[in-house]
Parts: structure tokens; C-alpha cells; sequence
């Protein structure tokens, strides 16, 4: 009794002599590291964003953020001008006036305004009220008048579950599963279908985790007819949620069909007459609740893959197969129901449209159609004859790809669209160009080399461009769409910025796990970095398919929480790597039929060049972390490279695509039948797991279902492995407010078990709100 005694005592003295001898983080230090997150940093940012809000006319105002506050701006890029939008000064002497409150010309209390139909005032609201403010006499009323609406991207829509017709005069919405319009000046209601019923509606887009009470369709431009669907959803599988709550749980319940399932959504579909309503469908069997620019069917917020003609008589579309392979662009008469096929086109992976728009567009007037292929390995655009479906030209060519179609100019002959990869510099800057749909006339229309982003007026006629590096703040112009400079709008200031001691991050380049590709990627250090130190790396991946590690290459003050990882003791590494996309064709499929692939060797062999050019980097101590897609590569990471990853954090992961919704693995992994899904399940490898693992999940994610994480947990709990595990009880895919708290334990995680020391207890996050931004 005495001697267990004893060796219990020395055993308690020895662990708290090495818990003492462990070196130890403070409050400040994560103070420090906090500093670095979001609107932390980028309330020292001066000049950066302009977002238009458009006027006839090709007019815009903006709201510039400065050290002062905010001034609004006023650009006419036919006259080249810039120049306030009114006399701050004296509107904040009349507010002050009216209200009995004191406001400062540069904190004025609204963020938004409206013109009068004759530009002669402003309405703006504040003090919870609505003021008429004329610009040339500053006299402030009282105004009880309608806000005038705005022409922004969101008023052609309509506001809430409504889509607006082009006249404005009509709004389309969704009601007992049938589809409703309402006059907009009388407030009327007219049913337009009856025969809508559960599971099996007009235009509804509640698909696997997709979830909205907005219609899905396309108004043809004389608003007289609306193209869309009715979705069969009655035969496809469900999947359940459950509360935690005090009492009996709250069960949710939806259509989620999994890969390999037999029956999933389908759209039949119909043109409906709106006038004398008339549903006329389609003469085709029911396509599959797919597109060709993602996993859904309105990823851009209206009916993908659908063009009406002119004077609203033919409705171009495009159906694609359930696997992605197969796309037939079609071609309806809107009267009779009757389709025509123009053209197909099959590939061997997954076809896609382009990033961020739709790259297709049929051309009524020539009887022509353009469509976007990868078939020479690289994304160009191709001139097809709608009439014989035979191909007329290439219309862009080279080892570069078109990622965006912006414009096309049919009396003109002309497109202009976004392309990546012709910038030695790096291959996913984007530019704007131009080019005939007889492939002459190429013209680059911004020059720089960097990242641009480029927003066309309503008119097409300008284009405002911003450009910049992740490590080159962004200078804003406007330019006529020939490419030459109308007015410059702003240069983004970081000087304060950097007198916090805020650095960017490096761009970095490696060769890919074959050893000849090149890779790109963002290394993140301390502010003070101690060359002389070896520093333990952490891989933050995101593997895609659809996206990568870095997602966007423009200038970003914050980028998630990579640089305040850094500032506790971490090198933090961000890398594109192979069969992520924006590069050649052949790069983007290099995992296709092995999602498990997960980027990782080209991780693996990228830490390891770094570390031979970067001397501090310690390749003993490496950790990985990622959310989604990237929890799933985390895991993966940590039972098949268990000798290299020593402490992973996987949130949120599809560790099983057999258990995520049916279009994503089905496009990028193929059917069940062609490719081994159970193979890359991360629970078949629990067992190889050496280091440290923490799994975190939303228990009501209704987009990856929380049974992803269950399932290794359990086959951790089969291995006899030690694992942590993180679950927000009514949490969806992301944390909500929980995120803080889920960031916290991410620091602290890899504070312990990768840095070797102990985190400050508890530290409570906090991440300060823009105050430029808060209505002062």
C-alpha cells in the first residue's frame, strides 16, 4: 500500500514537473494572433472595394472606405469623372439639425441611397427616418415617397422568393407547390399551374442540401411566358436530422439522394404562357437535376442552361446526363412543346461549363450557338451552325483557357470573356479579352499581370477593373470596353495596415508530386520570424475537385485565419495542386475515379521544396486542417500519410462520398458502378492512424450529414485510437456563432500537440466589427 502510494505521488510530482517545463502561450500572444483575423485587419484598410450601384446612363456612386470614415462617389465614365456624390459637409449639418444629433461628414448614418427621378435630390433614411436631401439648395425634408428602386443585379430579380418579370411588372413565386404570379402596381394574384403537389412542384430548387422557396426559372424578354420545371422528388431517398433540445427532438426530414441510389430528382420540362395561363411541356423525358456549371440547377441564381430568343418564340437549353459526361444543347418551339437537337457532346470524366458563368450562348439571329469545350485539353470557346450542328470554327485556341464568358456581341461578331494561364507570372491571374467569332481580332483589354476582376455596366459599354496580387493591393478603374482608361477610381491604401506590423503572405511556387508540374501557393510566417529557428509547419487544403486550397489570387487582408495561426509559432501553407481546376483539362481530371487522392502527394512533396529553400521549416512537426473537403483530406492525410502529418483537424468532412449527395461525387468521381467508393473511404484506414486527430462536426449539417464523422469515429473506436471530437449539437455545415469557439480550439489544438506548448485557458475570441461599416 505504501509503495503504490509513493509511485502514485511520483508519478503526479513527475507529470507536473513536465506540464511546468512545457512552454507555456499567454493571453497576449493569442491577442496578438486574433489581431490577424478578418475585419480586424481589414478596418485598416483604405480605398479597397468599389461596388457599384448603377444609374441611367452607365452612371455608378460607391461608398469609399478611408481612415476617416466613408465618402460616396459619383463616376460618369462617359464625361471620365469622379467626384462626391453630394456635400457631405453640409448633409451632415442638416441631419445634424433636423435630428438634434451631432453626425460627422465622414460617419454619415447610412450606407445606402437612392436618386430622384430628376437627380436634383437624394433619399436617404436615418434616425429611423426617411429624408429628402436637394443637392443644390442642402435642404432637408421629412419624405414619406417610395424608394425608388435601384437597377442592381438583385432588383431585375426581385426581392425575397420572388422573380420579377423584364417589364417589372410581374412577380413569379411559389405557392402549395404551384407556381403564382403577382401584378406588381395592383398586388393581384393569378395561379398559373394546379396539378403541383408534394415532392412534385413548379420550379422548386429543394434538391439534395439545396434549400429555397424561390422559384427556378427564365422569363422570356417579352414577359409573357416563364421557362422552367416541375422537380420529381417523390420516389428518392430521405435523410433525417434531429434537434437537441430539452424534450423530444425535432426530426427533419428531406429528399437527399447518395450516389448509386437508383431513383434521384429529375425536371420535366415546361414553358408556361403567363396571360392565359397554359402549361406546355417539353417533348423530352424528364432530364436529370444537373447542369453544366455545377451540382445544382440554378447556381447562379436563375435557371441555369436555358436562353430564350428574342422575341420569346424558341427556348434554347442544355441537358446534361447524370454523370456529366453527356451534353445535348436543344432547341424548344415555346408554342407546340416540340424539341430539336442541335449537337452533342460526350466526354470521357465530366464536362463543365466554365467557372462562374455559363459559357454557352445560342445566337437566334445567325442560327448559330457557341459552346465551350476542353476537348483540345485546354477551356475555348467553339462557333457551331445551329441548323446542320456542324462546327464552323474554334473561336479561341492555345495552352490558356477561357474560365468566364462575359459578353457577346452579336452585331458585332464579337466575345469577350475571362481568361486564365496566359501570365508566365502565374497562371491563374485572370484577364479580361476579346475576341471575333472568326478567332481574329484577339485583344487583351487589361494589360497589367495581375489578378483582375472585372464588372461590365449595365449597357456594356464600360467595364469597371480591379487588379492586384495577394501580396499587391488592388487599384480600381474604369475602362471603355476597348481596354482603354475612362477614369481611375481608387488605389487601396495599406499604410496603416502595415504599421500594425501586418506582412502578407509569399507566393510560392513548387514542382507537383510528378516532378515536372509546376504548382502554386501561399506561404504564411510570423511577423517575427526567426530565421534561425526551425518552425513547425501547418498544410491548411482544401482539395476540391471544383476549387482549391487558395480560391481567390487577388489581394485579401485576411485570409481565413492562416496569418493568426502563424503569429503563435506556425509556418501555414496554402497550395493549388493537381486535379484542382483552372489549368488544362488533363491537370483538373488527374484524381478523377479517386477522390482520396485529395491533392495529397502534391502537398507532401511541396513542404518538402519548401523546406529545403526555407531552412526553418521542420518537416518533423507538420500539421493539416481543412473544412468540408478539405476535413475529408485531412483525415485522409492522417491514416495514409501517418508518418509524415502529425496532428490534423478535420471539420465538417464527406469522408464517405457514399454518404454525400449524389451529383458532387457522381461528377467528379463517376457513377458507383465505374468507381471504387468504398476504397476511398477514410474509415477503411482509421486503423493507420499514429498521430494526433481531432474531428469536429454540425450535428443538423444537412449538406455533408454529420453520419460522414460518425463513421470514422466508430472505426476509431474498432482500432482502439485515441481521437478527439468536437460536435455542435444544432450546427449546420458551417459553425455559426460557434465559429470563434471552434477557432479557439483549432489554435489550441495545434498550440499543444504540434508546437509542444500549452494554450491560455479558455481564450475568448473576439473579432471587432468594421466600425466604417456600422451605420456611424
Amino acid at each position: 500500500m505504501k509503495i503504490t502510494l509513493l509511485t502514485s505521488s511520483f508519478l503526479a510530482l513527475s507529470l507536473a514537473t513536465q506540464a511546468q517545463q512545457r512552454p507555456a502561450l499567454t493571453a497576449s500572444q493569442y491577442e496578438q494572433a486574433q489581431r490577424f483575423l478578418g475585419s480586424n485587419v481589414e478596418s485598416f484598410v483604405d480605398h479597397s472595394s468599389v461596388r457599384p450601384n448603377w444609374l441611367p446612363g452607365d452612371r455608378f456612386w460607391y461608398r469609399d472606405l478611408n481612415a476617416k470614415g466613408s465618402e460616396f462617389i459619383l463616376v460618369d465614365p462617359a464625361k471620365g469623372t469622379r467626384s462626391a456624390a453630394f456635400d457631405h459637409q453640409k448633409l451632415a449639418d442638416a441631419l445634424s439639425k433636423a435630428t438634434g444629433k451631432t453626425y460627422e461628414a465622414a460617419k454619415l448614418p447610412f450606407q445606402q441611397f437612392s436618386y430622384s427621378p430628376d437627380n436634383t435630390s437624394i433619399i436617404i433614411q436615418a434616425d429611423g427616418k426617411q429624408w429628402k436631401y436637394e443637392l443644390q439648395s442642402g435642404q432637408l425634408t421629412a419624405d414619406a415617397s417610395v424608394i425608388p428602386s435601384m437597377p442592381s443585379a438583385e432588383g431585375r430579380r426581385g426581392g425575397g422568393n420572388e422573380v420579377l418579370s423584364p417589364d417589372r411588372k410581374q412577380a413569379a413565386y411559389i405557392k402549395d407547390y404551384n407556381l403564382w404570379v403577382r401584378t406588381v402596381q395592383t398586388g393581384a394574384q393569378k395561379q398559373l399551374t394546379t396539378d403541383g403537389i408534394k415532392d412534385f412542384g413548379y420550379a422548386t430548387d429543394n434538391a439534395g442540401w439545396r434549400s429555397s422557396d424561390r422559384p427556378v426559372l427564365a422569363w422570356s424578354p417579352d414577359s409573357k411566358k416563364i421557362a422552367t420545371f416541375k422537380q420529381d422528388q417523390r420516389t428518392v431517398s430521405d435523410m433525417y436530422l434531429v434537434t437537441t433540445n430539452v424534450g423530444k427532438p425535432t426530426l427533419k426530414q428531406w429528399k437527399y439522394p447518395l450516389p448509386g441510389d437508383k431513383d434521384i430528382a429529375t425536371i420535366q420540362r415546361v414553358i408556361i404562357n403567363v396571360d392565359e395561363p397554359k402549361v406546355i411541356s417539353l417533348q423530352i423525358p424528364a432530364d436529370p437535376h444537373r447542369a453544366t456549371l455545377s451540382d445544382d440547377i440554378s447556381s447562379s441564381g436563375t435557371f441555369d442552361d436555358v436562353n430564350w430568343t428574342a422575341d420569346g418564340a424558341k427556348l434554347a437549353f442544355v441537358s446534361t446526363s447524370r454523370d456529366h459526361k453527356q451534353e445535348k444543347v436543344r432547341l424548344a418551339d415555346a408554342v407546340t412543346g416540340a424539341v430539336r437537337e442541335l449537337f452533342e457532346e460526350t466526354v470521357p470524366t465530366q464536362y463543365e461549363s466554365g467557372w462562374g458563368s455559363i459559357n454557352w450562348r445560342y445566337l437566334d439571329k445567325t442560327n448559330e450557338f457557341i459552346w465551350f469545350s476542353e476537348r483540345d485539353n485546354w477551356g475555348h470557346l467553339y462557333l457551331y451552325d445551329a441548323a446542320t450542328g456542324k462546327l464552323k470554327n474554334q473561336i479561341t485556341k492555345g495552352d490558356w483557357l477561357v474560365t468566364k464568358l462575359v459578353k457577346v456581341d452579336e452585331a458585332k461578331r464579337m466575345v469577350y470573356f475571362m481568361a486564365n494561364g496566359r501570365q508566365a507570372a502565374n497562371p491563374y491571374f485572370s484577364q479580361f479579352c476579346q475576341i471575333g467569332f472568326d478567332g481574329k481580332h484577339f485583344a487583351v483589354l487589361t494589360p497589367e499581370e495581375e489578378n483582375h476582376q472585372v464588372t461590365l455596366s449595365p449597357s456594356g459599354t464600360y467595364f469597371i477593373d480591379s487588379y492586384s496580387k495577394p501580396n499587391t493591393p488592388a487599384v480600381t478603374v474604369v475602362r471603355a470596353l476597348d481596354g482603354k482608361m475612362s477614369v481611375g477610381l481608387e488605389k487601396t491604401d495599406i499604410s496603416r495596415l502595415t504599421a500594425t506590423g501586418w506582412k502578407p503572405p509569399m507566393p510560392v511556387t513548387v514542382k507537383a508530386h510528378d516532378g515536372k508540374t509546376d504548382l502554386y501557393g501561399l506561404l504564411y510566417m510570423p511577423t517575427h520570424l526567426d530565421a534561425s529557428k526551425k518552425y513547425p509547419i501547418i498544410d491548411y487544403i482544401y482539395p476540391g475537385p471544383q476549387g482549391g486550397s487558395v480560391g481567390s489570387w487577388s489581394f485579401s487582408a485576411a485570409r481565413g485565419d492562416n496569418q493568426a495561426l502563424a503569429e503563435l509559432g506556425f509556418i501555414v501553407f496554402q497550395l493549388e495542386g493537381t486535379s484542382n481546376p483552372l489549368r488544362s483539362k488533363s491537370f483538373h481530371d488527374m484524381s478523377y475515379g479517386n477522390m482520396a487522392d485529395n491533392t495529397l502527394t502534391d502537398q507532401i512533396t511541396g513542404i518538402r521544396q519548401l523546406a529545403q529553400t526555407y531552412a526553418y521549416i521542420d518537416t518533423t512537426r507538420v500539421g493539416i486542417w481543412g473544412h468540408s473537403g478539405g476535413g475529408f483530406a485531412t483525415a485522409t492525410a492522417m491514416f495514409r500519410y501517418p508518418d509524415f502529418f502529425k496532428v490534423g483537424i478535420s471539420e465538417s468532412g464527406n469522408h464517405d462520398n457514399r454518404n454525400y449527395e449524389d451529383d458532387w461525387g457522381e461528377r467528379y468521381n463517376g457513377l458507383t458502378s465505374a468507381s471504387d467508393y468504398a476504397a476511398q473511404a477514410n474509415q477503411v484506414y482509421a486503423k493507420n492512424l499514429k498521430g494526433k486527430l481531432m474531428l469536429a462536426h454540425g450535428m443538423m449539417d444537412d449538406n455533408v450529414p454529420p453520419y460522414n464523422t460518425l463513421l470514422v469515429v466508430e472505426a476509431l473506436e474498432k482500432a482502439n485510437k485515441d481521437y478527439d471530437l468536437i460536435v455542435f449539437p444544432n450546427s449546420a455545415h458551417g459553425y455559426g456563432s460557434y465559429s470563434p469557439y471552434m477557432t479557439r480550439r483549432r489554435w489550441d489544438y495545434f498550440v499543444k500537440n504540434l508546437l509542444g506548448a500549452e494554450p491560455p485557458k479558455e481564450y475568448l475570441l473576439e473579432i471587432k466589427p468594421d466600425q466604417r461599416n456600422s451605420g456611424r
